[in-house]
């Protein structure tokens, strides 16, 4: 029977599971607490530098290590991975004297980083270090070292890198965080970072490039509820827009039928008007999604009036626009 087999039930693979992600938040709250003046020494240090942040590691330390190069370069710290096989067969000439080089060594002694020393130290370039003990030889050769300890892998037989490599990329994204901060990285920024998918569509665009401009639901004031909710059902949005002259002047909704139908069935034929919600939240056309869908988030609606204004005119409506879901 294989050991695979000796885990013999579900109930058993499920508390391992549990078990193995519990370890690693314990892991990740020690490296939390442990952090000192070294991890704002690293920030300080990429800050003043006027180049680029090299990350250099190997193996699932190099993995890693692109991953971190890839969030300090998406947030406005321009950065790359080397691979230092590579770099000592011809790579080490895309390192400037300006850069900042980053090594990630768990044990501290990996042979292909450790090659590169006597180099990296020649261009005269600043180091920091990601290690897992002290008193090695990459973190002793650093001009900043971050000393990262895990008791234990979370594999069962201490061997492969799992906790190791979940503390290293944490502190990774906790760099590039407090980077964020010290340049004063705002959304903005990162919409130029993020042009494609929709990340750069919300923080770019703006709200009439996806609104619904046709078949808006509309009623005026005197129409019936029953008229509204005839309306509101062939537009499928929950509500209908009450107006006057394209004017908002209020809006009818599901919850608002639900309400007004506690009142019998003979409200179904009163004026809309005097079930409807005053003072509807509106967007603007010009607006950027973004803001729009923190509007949504900070009064629990999920769909907007969007009006215009033109030539002083006051507010017309000119569309709808459903709340969706970012990411990339």
């Amino acid at each position: 029977m294989s050991d695979y087999q000796d885990i013999k039930t579900e109930t058993d693979t499920l508390q391992l599971g549990r078990d193995s992600i519990l370890a690693q938040s314990a892991a990740l709250a020690s490296i939390a607490g442990g952090l000192g003046p070294e991890f704002d020494q690293a920030v300080q240090l990429i800050v003043q530098a006027t180049g680029r942040v090299i990350v250099i590691g190997m193996g699932k330390s190099g993995i890693v290590g692109q991953k971190i190069a890839a969030t300090l370069a998406s947030t406005g710290t321009p950065a790359f991975y080397v691979h230092p096989a590579d770099a000592v067969h011809g790579d080490l000439g895309m390192i400037t004297p300006t850069d900042v080089v980053l090594l990630i060594s768990n044990s501290g002694r990996t042979e292909e980083v450790v090659k590169l020393l006597p180099s990296i130290k020649y261009f005269g370039n600043k180091t920091i270090s990601f290690v897992g003990r002290p008193n090695s030889s990459i973190g002793d050769s650093s001009d900043v070292t971050l000393v990262l300890p895990v008791e234990r892998e979370v594999c069962p037989h201490n061997l492969a890198p799992t906790t190791s490599t979940l503390v290293t990329m944490a502190v990774g994204d906790a760099l590039a965080v407090a980077l964020m901060k010290a340049k004063n990285f705002a959304p903005a920024d990162f919409a130029h970072f993020h042009p494609g998918g929709m990340l750069g569509k919300s923080l770019h665009s703006k709200v009439r490039d996806v609104m619904q401009c046709d078949n808006v639901p509309l009623c005026s004031p005197d129409d019936t509820i029953s008229t509204a909710v005839m309306a509101m059902t062939a537009s499928r949005l929950g509500l209908v827009v009450v107006h006057t002259d394209h004017k908002v002047l209020g809006i009818f909704t599901d919850g608002d039928l639900r309400r007004a139908l506690l009142s019998g069935a003979s409200v179904m034929e009163q004026p809309v008007s005097e079930h409807m919600t005053l003072d509807p939240v509106c967007v603007s056309a010009e607006s950027l999604i973004k803001d729009a869908e923190n509007l949504m988030r900070e009064n629990k609606v999920r769909a907007l009036v969007v009006i215009s204004a033109r030539d002083g005119e006051r507010e017309t409506i000119c569309g709808i626009l459903e709340i969706f879901s970012g990411g990339e």
